[in-house]
């Protein structure tokens, strides 16, 4: 992320905040509804939600390399509590001084990043997965127009290899993107998603 005086740390907690409320709308009857993550169920998108966090939060002090980090638990039966846990963790790491300043190898993308860089793609994952959540659910998006900016300044950023998009990735491949489009939509088709097809309440 190279948006010049970005507090990307600020933007990313934002993120996690916003996806930690939408998941935690939730009830017990919609674990299984399926989401804009072809072929994953709401259960199965926190559950890989709570493995990024984790997996993030030790690349952030050095571990991204173990893949241990990055698996989701095999235990997905109070998916809110997990994730809640998740993002407690990798919120603390990214506070942590120093952080933005680090390497972190994020075994995804095949490469180690600036800690600022893997922040911002932190952060737009979860602005995506909050927006995964909140359409799941039929419920309403809050994130302002500034962090929607950003968000397509990152989303511009994220690696479009084949190697690091489809299925068992975060992001599929992108998709044009039609001229009209506001930030959010413009930054769900270049991560592939289909935001015609889930349609959103916006505040």
């Amino acid at each position: 992320m190279t948006a010049t005086g970005t507090d990307i740390v600020e933007l990313d907690r934002i993120a996690v905040y916003e996806a930690l409320r939408v998941v935690e709308l939730a009830q017990e009857e919609d674990w299984e509804r399926d989401t804009p993550c072809t072929g994953w169920n709401l259960r199965r998108l926190v559950a890989h939600m709570a493995a990024q966090h984790h997996g993030f939060a030790a690349a952030a002090r050095g571990a991204g390399r173990n893949r241990a980090y990055w698996r989701e638990q095999a235990d997905l039966s109070e998916p809110a509590r997990t994730h809640r846990a998740a993002a407690t963790a990798v919120l603390a790491a990214f506070a942590e001084p120093g952080a933005t300043e680090r390497e972190f190898a994020l075994p995804e993308l095949g490469a180690r990043f600036p800690g600022r860089t893997a922040i911002g793609f932190h952060f737009i994952d979860y602005v995506v997965h909050a927006w995964d959540v909140a359409v799941t659910l039929g419920v309403e998006l809050d994130l302002s127009d500034d962090v929607l900016d950003i968000a397509l300044v990152v989303a511009r950023l994220v690696p479009t290899e084949p190697a690091v998009r489809g299925p068992e990735f975060a992001f599929a491949p992108p998709l044009d993107v039609p001229p009209d489009s506001g930030p959010l939509d413009e930054a769900l088709r270049l991560l592939g998603r289909t935001p015609e097809h889930w349609p959103t309440k916006s505040h």
